[in-house]
Parts: structure tokens; sequence; C-alpha cells
């Protein structure tokens, strides 16, 4: 039997481990992404940040050769979505499919939040904007936004409101702050259902974004009434604007979606996910499957985002102090 050779042995166990070493390094790591990534959506599937999310990872994980898997965890208007993406390794695996509720309005509605909105994400890329439209029940008496609120002023609080997001509440309370009346708001844990009480008649009046209502107006199930834009849309032009159809002028709130990640996600990693999500902003497939709900895209760097979400922040934070809205 051979003896033992103790010498070559440590030998090799030290050249193993400095190769392992060497292969542990960047230089041989593997290239992100090496995995599947996680994409949450903060609100209920079928509502817009929901369909836009899904038509952007779909796009997207072509481009980075990963699947990117949306899930959906609703409720609070956003913020437990928003809270699982804060709290979530920043390692490029989880992202948050934002809106101007998780990332803009959150911090005036919310008394306090899980995490800090303006420390929490990185800002990876802007997916685009839609406007809202205001419509009420088929049934309903009011045949025009202007007879809707002539009826609140006479019969103050009689006139319900639904709501499941941040815009879609706003939009409702700064109408209503505008023209001078007050309705009695019913929440909703999702868009959906909400709008499923809306054509029910369980409530009058419900402010939502195209994906969720435009199919809705155009079947003929319910009624719009107005969009929220300062112009009409080319979607359904013979809708009026707000300010058209009560003689204002300052009335504007749309919704948008924007992609984030847990801040201290590596710089290389928001710079592939931006690029990756401004092609998908491009895609004609894309284009064309949502323009018909109103949405525009605009391609842009994380550090516009970051501006843009500072600026969104203050307008919101101004939008709801205006319309009196109570902290939650």
């Amino acid at each position: 039997m051979k003896k033992f050779n103790t010498r070559l042995f440590l030998k090799c166990a030290a050249a193993l481990c400095v190769g392992l070493a060497w292969a542990s390094t960047p230089a041989f790591a593997q290239a992100y992404p090496n995995k599947p990534i996680k994409a949450i959506v903060p609100f209920a599937a079928g509502s817009a940040t929901d369909q836009i999310g899904r038509a952007f990872a779909q796009k997207m994980s072509e481009v980075l050769g990963q699947p990117i898997i949306v899930e959906n965890k609703a409720g609070v208007n956003g913020m437990l979505g928003a809270d699982a993406v804060a709290k979530s390794a920043p390692d490029g695996y989880t992202l948050l499919i934002g809106t101007n509720s998780t990332n803009a309005a959150l911090k005036s509605l919310m008394k306090k939040l899980p995490y800090d909105q303006d420390t929490a994400f990185a800002p990876v890329a802007y997916m685009g904007s839609v406007p809202l439209i205001v419509a009420v029940n088929n049934d309903f008496a009011a045949k025009s936004l202007k007879e809707l609120v002539d009826m609140a002023k006479a019969k103050p609080t009689q006139v319900t409101f639904a709501s499941a997001s941040t815009s879609q509440l706003v939009s409702s309370e700064m109408l209503a702050s505008m023209a001078g009346i007050q309705m009695t708001h019913v929440p909703y844990k999702s868009g959906p259902a909400a709008m499923t009480d809306l054509m029910g008649g369980q409530v009058n009046m419900f402010t939502a974004d195209f994906a969720v209502m435009l199919p809705q107006v155009k079947s003929g199930k319910i009624r719009g009434l107005a969009v929220t834009s300062l112009q009409r849309s080319k979607a359904i032009p013979e809708l009026p604007t707000v300010n058209e159809a009560l003689g204002l002028k300052d009335y504007e709130l749309i919704a948008y979606f924007a992609m984030f990640a847990p801040a201290g996600t590596p710089a290389d990693v928001i710079q592939k996910l931006n690029a990756a999500a401004n092609i998908a902003a491009t895609d004609k497939a894309i284009l064309e499957r949502f323009s018909a709900l109103g949405l525009e895209t605009s391609p842009a760097s994380p550090e516009a985002l970051a501006q843009r979400s500072k600026t969104e922040t203050a307008k919101w934070a101004k939008a709801i102090r205006e319309a009196k809205i109570e902290v939650q």
C-alpha cells in the first residue's frame, strides 16, 4: 500500500481553495440575471397596473433572457406590495410595478408607513401614464357630470362613490372639493370589485383608469361622464374633460406606472433593467395594445424617474391637502 502523501494533499487542497476564491469573484460570477425575477404588482389582477406590468414583464423577459414572474399583492392602496419589495434583498430579483399610489401619494395619505417612501426604493424605469374616466351606473339619474354635481348639491352625501386605489380616491375627492359638493366614499379592496358594484348599482360613481373603465363604457355596461386629463382622449373623444363638463380650469389627475427596486440594488443591475424596460416602452405590440386605453409611454433614465417621483410626491401632497382627505 502506498504511503499517504500529506504534503501533496495539502498542496492540492490549497490550489482548490484558490480556484474557488477566483470563481467567486465578480469576474467569474454569473452575470445578472441568472435566475427568474419576481415583479410585485401591488394591486389586483385585471387592474391597469397588472395588465401593463405583465406586458412589460413579458417583453423584458425576452430582453434579459430570464422569466419575470408577476405576483399580485394587493391591499391598503398598494402599501402591502410596496412594503414587501422595500424589505426584499437589493439584488435585482424582486421588483415593484409602482404607481402614483405607492410612490407619490401614500406618504400623504397614511399616518405611518412601514417603510420610508423617499428612501426605500431605487428608481428603475418610467413605464407610462393613463387618464381616468368618471363613470356612473346606467340607472343613475344623472346623465352628465353637471347633473351629478347638481344632484349632490341638492342632496349632500347621498351620492356615493367607490375607490380601491389612491388615484381613484383622490380624483373623486378633488372633484368634490373643486365642485363644492359632498359625496359618500365607499372603499373597495380592488378595482374589479368596485366595478362589479358600480354595474350592479350598489354604488353611484366610480373614477378609474382606462384599463378598468373603457371596455365597460364602450360595451354600454356603465355610463362615462368625463375624463380626468386636460385634453380629451383619442381613445374616447366623445367624453368631455372634467374641466369642460363643469367649467373648471385646473382639474387634472392621471395615473402613472413605474418600476422600482429595493434601495441598495447595484447600479449596473438597475441599468440593465432600465434598458430592458425602455425597450418594452417602445415595443410596437405593447403600444398598439395599450394606446386604446390611453397609455402614453416616455422612456427615461433612472435619474429622470427619481426627479419625477419627487415632483409627483409634492403634487399629490397638495391635491390631498386641498381636497381635505383624512389621513388614514
